[in-house]
């Protein structure tokens, strides 16, 4: 366990000096819930359709951009790994010591910090596992771009969940998003709750993370390939 983690901290190291490197990508990350609040949130906060009982529309909201926000820095992270693997990184990283699972977290890790400054490493290993089927980067960003915005739509990120149609709240509830806004709502907003409570939510996200993290362990090998 102990060379584990130290395997992992590595690669998560690794990873983030290169967004030391990069201060821009910080500052773009920082500002990009900033506008969807500014633009999005503004105008919907007038719309009368959408119920958010007692609390106000923009604070019902900014949970959802949060997540949202983590989740699509987290998905497109993915076409970092085949740079790698165009530039020969994957090969060397293969024949490491390092165990593919500490791979894999390392790097997932490192998107979570990312993501901070928005602010999950289970959009991450998501992403990551996208990378390992479809292999080049423009079949990433096609199959990046179909995946995050029906996960986005499909969830409680910008309205309730009692708006939807039957067929799409069945979709929500088994969306990994929804339990992660749910989680954030409980824990931003001012005397505000979660619907499905702590011990769900977190469970829902745990279980989903380490299916995640197995996948992308079992795959990441044939990205050599």
């Amino acid at each position: 366990m102990t060379s584990y983690l130290r395997e992992t901290l590595a690669v998560t190291r690794a990873e983030l000096t290169k967004v030391f490197r990069a201060p821009t990508e910080v500052l773009s990350r920082a500002t990009q819930p900033v506008l969807w609040l500014v633009v999005f949130g503004q105008v919907m906060a007038h719309v009368r359709g959408i119920d958010t009982g007692q609390t106000g529309y923009l604070a019902f909201l900014t949970p959802g951009i949060l997540a949202q926000s983590v989740m699509f820095g987290a998905i497109f992270y993915g076409i970092s790994v085949i740079w790698e693997r165009d530039l020969g990184i994957i090969h060397k990283l293969l024949v490491s010591p390092a165990s593919r699972a500490s791979l894999v977290v390392g790097k997932a890790l490192s998107s979570g910090v990312r993501s901070i400054v928005q602010g999950a490493g289970l959009f991450a290993t998501f992403s990551l596992i996208i990378a390992c089927l479809v292999r080049t980067r423009e079949r990433f960003m096609a199959i990046g771009q179909l995946l995050t915005m029906p996960m986005f739509f499909a969830s409680n990120a910008i309205y309730p969940l009692d708006l939807m149609p039957g067929w799409l709240k069945v979709i929500a509830h088994i969306n990994p998003l929804t339990y992660l806004v749910d989680v954030l709502r409980g824990l931003m907003i001012a005397g505000g709750h979660n619907v499905y409570g702590y011990v769900v939510d977190f469970s829902v996200l745990s279980l989903a993370l380490v299916i995640l993290v197995a996948m992308a362990t079992r795959l990441y090998p044939s990205l050599a390939q």
